[in-house]
């Protein structure tokens, strides 16, 4: 079979494998569909911190499962999957407490493990998770992105007293505003990007307001008060501008993974009751997310 390969970082090949056989408890899935993420082009340039060399990329894919390992029913043969690519043990104090994504011995398919830009992949049989017939091929590897958005939305709970603003029009910016829009139904959606062709998308997907930031100061320009900020420009700088323009017991959610520093005012937290969400992956998302682009709430344009 073909693989992509990251052999190390900025040298990426198409190598012949052979086909894996799976393992106890897993499946093996032939894969039909697999989408390119800005992690897996971190990877290859050895930008992301969690990745381990070589490997197979691609977290985001879906297949039909063609073989079955030892404790697996075949009558999952046949069965048509996206992949969850988050792995954990079951049995630490996160995943018993609801957040398997950052399980004290997490590891990630695609980063830790071989992925899915290959011709088939062995997965545990437990992250292939049934797809309907009403999401084909085509969009199905497009679960996963949008599991990012439901996590993030799901943690800071929004309503339709919400008016939320969005750092970042890029892919996870773009879930999380179809999220915020079919899903929550919240007041209103600012988008906030650099680049107008992303805030073009932004209005598409269904964002009210959208605003190029990249010359102008945003606490001086923005007109509305957001109570639901989410940043997914990972930018460390958002964080402190953040804080300055939320309102009063508004949420702020991070998706980001920088490690600069950053120095925050305590008070300013404080004295509005601000409260601070962080999100990384999905926890059991996977399902929630299958039956919203079934039922067409997500993956549309607005």
């Amino acid at each position: 079979m073909r693989s992509v390969v990251i052999e190390k970082p900025n040298q990426l090949t198409l190598e012949e494998r052979p086909i894996p056989s799976p393992g106890k408890n897993e499946v093996r899935v032939r894969i039909k569909s697999a989408s390119i993420c800005g992690s897996d082009i971190h990877i290859w340039h050895g930008h992301n911190p969690f990745a381990k060399y070589p490997r197979v990329i691609g977290h985001e894919f879906s297949g039909v499962i063609d073989a079955v390992g030892e404790n697996v029913s075949k009558a999952r043969l046949g069965e048509r999957v996206a992949v969850d690519p988050v792995v954990s043990c079951g049995y630490c104090y996160p995943c018993l407490t609801g957040k398997p994504n950052v399980c004290t011995s997490l590891s990630v398919i695609g980063v830790h493990h071989d992925g899915g830009f290959s011709e088939y992949a062995c997965v545990p049989q437990y992250n292939a998770k049934l797809l309907p017939e009403s999401i084909p091929d085509s969009i199905a590897s497009l679960v996963e992105p949008f599991t990012i958005g439901a996590n993030i939305c799901g943690k800071m709970q929004p309503t339709e007293l919400d008016v939320a603003l969005i750092y970042g029009a890029g892919p996870m910016g773009l879930t999380a505003i179809q999220v915020l829009r079919h899903v929550y139904n919240v007041k209103k959606i600012i988008a906030v990007d650099r680049i107008d062709e992303r805030l073009t998308l932004a209005k598409e997907n269904g964002a009210d307001v959208v605003i190029n930031n990249k010359d102008i100061s945003l606490t001086e320009t923005l007109n509305d008060v957001p109570t639901l900020i989410i940043d997914a420009a990972c930018h460390p700088s958002i964080l402190n501008e953040a804080i300055q323009i939320a309102s009063p017991a508004a949420r702020i959610g991070l998706l980001g993974f920088s490690d600069t520093p950053a120095t925050l005012v305590q008070k300013e937290i404080t004295s509005k009751e601000l409260t601070i969400f962080t999100s990384r992956l999905n926890s059991n998302k996977f399902p929630e997310v299958i039956e919203w682009i079934s039922q067409g709430k997500v993956f549309r344009k607005n």
